[in-house]
């Protein structure tokens, strides 16, 4: 059975539709980015994570946010080449979304009503929020701004 949520969909980083389904994966790793975050330096565990699993069947899909603070205020290019040029990012990187409030992305919609945070709560957070999804949509788990991106190798491997 195919889940819908493969079909929703994105724009990339330079502007070319896709949806998750282009991306033949066993697990992805859902992240709403920013440049300018104390969170910003897991760009580098991700990449690393990224860099490990992708042989095996991990994508890890970046969607930079100015939701929080304004902390992605830059253009999408200078995003790209900002991730790039700092942290050695290879991994796909999206165009910029909202995650909150009535114009978030259908996919961030979709995946908070699958993964609900602490105490039932739909919103996110802050940047840096993870979303694992594996099993071909049926586990998405919902991993805070705080986890390190180094610390779900285990779970990941579970998946793949």
């Amino acid at each position: 059975m195919h889940d819908a949520l493969f079909d929703l969909p994105c724009t990339t980083i330079d502007g070319q539709l896709r949806t998750l389904a282009d991306y033949p994966a066993k697990v992805l790793l859902i992240v709403n980015t920013a440049s300018q975050c104390g969170f910003t330096p897991q760009y580098k565990g991700l990449e690393q994570l990224w860099r490990t699993y992708r042989d095996r069947g991990l994508v890890v899909l970046g969607f930079p946010c100015d939701q929080f603070g304004g902390q992605e205020p830059d253009s999408e290019s200078e995003i790209a080449a900002f991730c790039e040029r700092r942290f050695g990012v290879s991994f796909p990187l999206f165009a910029k979304v909202e995650v909150n409030g009535g114009e978030a992305h259908p996919l961030f919609v979709e995946l908070k009503k699958r993964a609900p945070g602490l105490l039932g709560s739909k919103a996110i957070k802050w940047n840096f929020t993870k979303f694992l999804v594996a099993d071909g949509g049926r586990t998405v788990r919902r991993y805070s701004s705080r986890t390190p991106p180094e610390t779900l190798g285990a779970v990941i491997e579970q998946y793949l």
